[in-house]
């Protein structure tokens, strides 16, 4: 029976899982933004005829994983806002941009990315492709909106984190 280890009563660090979540998904949305769809945009990928398909699997796995760090951020920020009663640590703005980062990614998951790729789809195959319409550079710009945003709040929430976190010790 000692091959079965002891239970460990301590708890989760949030400080440290909400780090991590962070930093993943600023570094990760980062070279997205930077690397991925200007390379896409540069080597003419958005202008063949199945890139709304393939755009929808890559943006909408993308968006599922911004999903999961949200939640986790958003969780974080709840546990030690109510969980550990460091009020002090932890204030209402985070809880807010936590929120606000959750919105930001369920609306790029069920709102945008399946609308611009619906609007990229061609339904007639003997139809002349059309230049971008108008509600696809509106799309495009809610996106790069809303993206700046995420990314705004997400570095801030990343910067009070971890002072907090070198404050503690």
């Amino acid at each position: 029976m000692e091959a079965i280890s002891p239970r460990n009563p301590k708890t989760a660090n949030w400080s440290t899982i909400i780090m991590f979540a962070l930093g993943f998904w600023f570094s990760g949305s980062l070279i997205f933004d930077f690397l991925v769809v200007p390379g896409m945009l540069t080597t003419g990928m958005m202008n063949e005829p199945g890139f709304a398909s393939a755009g929808y699997v890559i943006f909408g796995t993308f968006n599922h994983v911004e999903l999961l760090c949200a939640a986790t951020v958003l969780a974080g920020c709840l546990v030690y806002r109510f969980g550990y009663g460091l009020t002090s640590l932890i204030n209402v703005k985070s809880v807010l941009s936590a929120t606000a980062l959750l919105a930001i990614a369920l609306a790029y998951t069920y709102i945008l990315t399946p609308q611009m790729s619906s609007m990229g789809m061609p339904l007639d195959m003997f139809a002349i492709p059309e230049a971008t319409s108008t509600s696809m550079t509106v799309m495009h710009l809610t996106y790069w909106s809303l993206e700046a945003i995420k990314l705004f709040a997400t570095a801030a929430l990343l910067r009070s984190f971890y002072r907090n976190s070198c404050s503690i010790v």
